[in-house]
Formats: C-alpha cells, structure tokens, sequence
C-alpha cells in the first residue's frame, strides 16, 4: 500500500523512516555505533536493492522497506537540502578568517593536489577529460559528518590536529558549490563547446548569488526582527523553513543547484544575531536531518554490485585511502603539523565524502558518467566510510607511536632533567590542572620539572620552552632521573586512581621526608591516598562545594572568621579522619 493511496504522497516512506530513525538514533548513541555507519548499512538493508526485492514473494516486507525508488528519491533531496543548509551555518566569515591558514591554505592545496592525481588515475583508465575531471575532484572531498564526529568522540576537536582538519573540511565544504555548477556545466547538451558555456553558467551563477548575498540580509534581518520579538518557537521554526525553502527555490528557478541556494541560506543566517537561536531550535532536528540524508544514500546502493567484483572494489578502497592520506599528510606537514599528527590528519581525510553521492548522481543524471561507473564509485565512497573508524583508531595510534618517540628523543637530548636541580617541584601530570600550576610556578620562578605519559601534551609544552618530559612518575628509575632526593615537594595532579596511588606508594617507600601533595576526585580516592601516605589530599568536588559554602556564610552575614571555621570543620569531617601527619613518618 503506497502513501497515494491516502492522498499523501509517500505517507508510509515518511512513517517508516521516523520509525526507523526513532529506534536507530538512541540505540547507535546506546551501543557507540557511528550514526553514520548505522544509517548507511540500515539504508541499503530496507533500500529497494535490499529487502525489497523480495517484497513480491514477502508482501509482509513491504511494510518494513522502501521498494519505490521515486520515494527515495524524495527523501534524499531533502535530505541534501537541510544538509547544506547546517553546513552553511557554521561557515560564518569570522571562523573561515580565524583558521585561513588551514582553510585556504593547507584545505585548498589538499582538494586539488588530491584531484589532479586521481583525475590522472581516472583519466589512464579510459574515463573522458570531463569524466575524469569530476571524479578526480568530488573524490578528494571527504566525510565531515564522519570526521567531526569521531573527532568530537576522542575530544579531539580543540587539538592541533583537530583544528587542522576541521579547517580542511571546510574548505572541501565550500568546494561542493563550484563543483556542482561544473558538473551542470560539463553535463551540458553541447559539451563540444565547453568555453562559452562555462561562461553562460558562471555568469548567471555569479549573478544570482551575488543577489542573493547582496539583498538577502536586507530580507533575512529585518523578516526576523518582525517576527522574533514575539517569542513564539513555531513562528521562528517557520521562518526558518521559509528562508532555506524560498532559498532553493529561486536557485532552481535559476536553473542551478536547490542545494546551492540552501547552502546560500545558512551562510546569511550564520552572519545574523539569530544564528544560535536557530541552532538550538534546529538541535533536535540535527541527528533526524543527517539520518535522512544517509539513510537516502543507503537506500541507493546495490549491493550486488559487491558480488561482481569483490577484489576490485577492495582495492580501489585501499587505493582511494592511500592517495588521499598521502596527499593530505604532505600538505600538512609542509603547512606546520608535526609529522605524527600530519600522518593522523592524513588518514583521518581518507575516506570518500558525503558529497560524492550527491555530485555523482548529478554526474549520472547529466550523462558525464556511466551509470555503473557510477555505482561503482559510490560503493568505493560507502566501503571507504565503513573502514574509517578503524582507519581513525590506526591513525592515532600512529601518531601517539610518532610523538612518543619524539619526546623519548627530547627526552634523551635535554638529559631528562639539570643535574644541577635541588630545592625542585616534581609536577606529576600536565593536563589541565597541571599546566596552571606550572604556570603558577613559572610566573613565581619556582624551579620544577613536570612529567606526564601523553607525548602530544608533551610535544606541546616542550615547544613552549617548558621542562615537561615523557614518563611515568611512578618508576623509580625516572624518580631517580629527576633528582626526587633533592625535591621539595611531588604535587599528582592526575586524576587516574591507579596511577596517582602507584606514585604516591613509590615515592613514600623510596623518599620518606619528601613531601606529596595529590589531587583527587572526590573523598573515597582522597582517603586512599592519605592511607598511602599523602602529606595532604585536594578533592576537586569537595573544595569546589567548600568554597561555595564559604561564600554563601559570608553573604547570609556570618564573620569570615566563623565562616572559615565552619569550612574547615567540614573539610576536617569528610577527609580529616586519617591523621595527615602520619603520612610524614618514616
């Protein structure tokens, strides 16, 4: 039964994916499955090369798959349309300037390096000029779904490698506009003459963007004011719809990309005092907005297309992975990464792109490619989105590898620590809490020698001139290493229990009158660590709370004397019930 049946166009298409997406976005959140992945692989299961071909033998199964091509084919354009839209949002002209140097830079030298090589492949495999100039150039795009999101998994998105990357990506994002209008241009009637029409379309292109972004913010701006001040969430979710809508609408009118103008839409917004509002109203949206998208391209892939030629595919996998993290890891290594992290950046740009099914299908559409060399490519696309989390988890292993070598060679150069240093602070941990009390210690000329098992965080504060070096605290030889019997004072600013107790065993066993001042989590961990042998413990959630305590005495009008008093009576309760000063003997 189609959704025709009822007067709605592709009703049971529309309640089938929200069922579909409702079980699958929780699930994929529960189990830590890429949202990517799971919609892909749930697209092309219920998609019409899956389970609905047996939708004739099964009449059941056409309750649970989507047999109808059309129907697919409706919510893939939507789907691309609300993606360009969000995309285009993030892309304000503020943060394109902050990062140009990897926007403009090392992201432009990546797309058309990266396209002229697999252009050249192409080209040798007997693909037309045109042909070949397309593939080479929606190949070298890659996944910013896939990418930001694996990058925002391992909190790595304020990284060095994080930001180069993202900035990569974002030139990529706004390479899909000229790269769409090529295609259209390319995929002419009259592809012998090439110039004039490339002229014809860039003319017009220029011309109803440049209207657009000329005249839109004097629509956009004053249509929210007008609306905005009466507060109601459903008149802004409508303007929204109505701006990105209207948006594509007079692009297609123009005979260009629906795409291009929901794109055009999110960058005028990204510029308006609206733009987070509309992203906070739209946050709900985001993860059923990218499952349509995914699971539309899902739905488009034949998987007995596999079948034919296995070995083939796997390759071109392979090979598609190795040029584009070769190129990308040049590019930035020659724009400033490390090479640890220039390898990590490279493989984690590796993939095919999302964009690639939208420009193919363009391609295909407009007789540029061959439908199976189509096919073919978007299973190379899929494939290479599948292998990318395991590409991820080699890539930072290759660079922690690479940048823990580095310090070890650092390490070894500088000599671990001054013969000459006595009177020193030993800082055990440099993440967060550690590099502020190096910089206490710094800015006071304290001498100290800081260590820490992470050699990015290492790599980086060497670089800054500070004495941070690669190690584990605990071990006794590095103790040694580090003078720990001329020391003043071990401050553990780890937060790991295990590691912090280890260090805190070691150093009471081998350097009794040394004095050890830890942080911990909370009271349990800071009594074991007094048990230990901690001179004095910090909780972080304990003294956050004493401190708000403390204030609020003061402001209710208790004498900051009695105020203090009653702080330290409550400290001296959760964690004063180990005598500290039998932590000194010995």
């Amino acid at each position: 039964m189609s959704g025709g049946d009822h007067g709605f166009p592709f009703l049971r298409e529309t309640l089938l994916y929200l069922t579909l997406a409702g079980v699958l976005i929780p699930l994929l959140q529960r189990l830590r499955i890429n949202q990517v992945l799971g919609f892909l692989a749930v697209g092309t299961l219920v998609g019409p090369a899956g389970l609905a071909l047996w939708a004739d033998r099964w009449p059941w199964l056409s309750w649970f798959t989507f047999p109808r091509a059309e129907g697919v084919a409706m919510l893939a354009e939507l789907g691309v349309i609300f993606l360009l839209f969000l995309i285009g949002l993030e892309l304000s002209a503020a943060r394109l300037w902050a990062m140009r140097r990897w926007v403009f830079g090392a992201g432009t030298g990546q797309v058309a390096l990266t396209a002229l090589v697999i252009g050249a492949i192409a080209a040798a495999f007997g693909n037309s000029l045109p042909a070949s100039v397309v593939l080479g150039l929606v190949l070298s795009l890659s996944s910013t779904a896939m990418v930001v999101q694996l990058l925002a998994q391992q909190r790595a998105l304020a990284s060095p490698t994080g930001q180069a990357v993202f900035g990569v990506l974002m030139l990529q994002d706004l390479a899909v506009v000229p790269i769409l209008l090529l295609v259209d241009v390319l995929g002419g009637p009259a592809q012998a003459a090439v110039g004039p029409l490339v002229a014809v379309a860039a003319l017009k292109s220029v011309l109803v963007v440049g209207l657009i972004l000329l005249a839109g913010p004097r629509v956009v701006g004053p249509l929210f004011r007008a609306f905005a001040r009466h507060h109601q969430p459903e008149v802004f979710v409508a303007l929204t719809l109505l701006v990105v809508l209207g948006m594509a609408g007079l692009t297609a009118v123009a005979g260009l990309s629906m795409a291009l103008g929901a794109f055009l839409a999110g960058l005028l917004l990204s510029e308006t005092a609206y733009r987070h509002e509309i992203e906070v109203t739209l946050e709900p949206f985001k993860g059923l907005l990218m499952g349509l998208f995914f699971m539309s391209v899902g739905m488009g892939l034949d998987l007995r297309e596999v079948a034919r030629d296995p070995v083939w595919l796997a390759l071109s996998v392979v090979g598609l992975i190795a040029i584009k993290a070769g190129v990308a890891a040049a590019v930035m290594r020659l724009a400033g990464l490390r090479t640890g992290r220039a390898i990590e950046a490279g493989l984690l740009l590796g993939q095919g792109g999302e964009f690639a099914f939208i420009v193919v299908a363009v391609a295909v559409t407009g007789g540029l490619l061959a439908p199976p060399v189509g096919q073919f490519m978007l299973l190379t696309v899929t494939a290479s989105l599948f292998a990318t989390p395991a590409v991820a988890h080699l890539a930072s292993a290759i660079a922690r590898r690479t940048e823990r070598r580095r310090a070890q060679a650092d390490q070894e150069d500088s000599g671990v620590a001054d013969e000459a240093l006595s009177g020193h602070v030993i800082v055990a941990g440099a993440g967060r809490v550690g590099q502020l009390l190096i910089d206490v210690l710094s800015r006071q000329g304290v001498p100290f020698v800081a260590v820490d098992p992470d050699a990015h965080v290492v790599s980086r504060l060497r670089s800054q001139g500070l004495p941070v070096h690669y190690g584990n605290a605990a071990r006794l030889d590095l103790l040694q290493r580090l003078h720990a019997e001329r020391a003043a004072a071990v401050l553990i600013t780890m937060d790991q229990p295990g590691p912090a107790m280890h260090l805190v065993q070691a150093v009471r066993q081998n350097y009794p009158h040394l004095p050890v001042f830890a942080r911990s989590r909370d009271e349990t961990h800071a009594l074991e660590l007094l048990q230990a042998g901690a001179t004095m413990v910090v909780p972080e959630t304990l003294e956050a709370a004493l401190q708000l305590a403390g204030v609020a005495l003061q402001e209710v009008g208790l004498p900051d004397a009695d105020a203090a008093e009653a702080v330290m009576q409550a400290r001296e309760a959760r964690v004063g019930g180990h005598d500290r000063r039998e932590a000194r003997r010995g």
